[in-house]
């Protein structure tokens, strides 16, 4: 199964006031991975809307935070295909610091039509990339 790996460095405005990063904010970092990833297969957000008609939306995420990352923190989203299917793919995502896993993830995302929003078959050009890298 291959793995995406993207750096993330965690910056002051990432943290709260206890100098952690924010809950919120591993989904970020999560979302960017999944951004990059996409990018490095071909597929810009701005071209899939333009040309092909569709946009992808998380459907669901599940999260758990197993160790905090600080102000400074190089870390490592780690993002590989579990599952696609004729709309749906599902994404494990680890976020590590060095080798020690901080957050785990599973993220749903729905391929739709850009202008209704209703759930559409992934595209064949699409489609095919995806089951090689998964």
């Amino acid at each position: 199964m291959n793995k995406f790996h993207w750096p993330v460095r965690v910056y002051y405005e990432d943290t709260d006031g206890g100098g952690v990063v924010y809950h919120a904010n591993y989904l970020r970092f999560m979302e960017r991975a999944r951004t990059e990833w996409l990018r490095s297969l071909g597929f810009g957000q701005n071209e899939l809307r333009r040309n092909l008609g569709v946009i992808f939306v998380v459907r669901e995420v599940r999260v758990r935070y197993l160790k905090p990352a600080v102000f400074d923190d190089a870390l490592q989203v780690v993002s590989n295909i579990e599952e696609v299917g004729r709309s749906l793919m599902r994404f494990r995502q680890v976020i590590r610091r060095g080798e020690e896993t901080l957050t785990e993830g599973l993220v749903e995302v729905v391929c739709v039509d850009a202008g209704k929003f209703r759930p559409v078959a992934l595209p064949p050009v699409i489609r095919e990339k995806m089951t090689e890298f998964a």
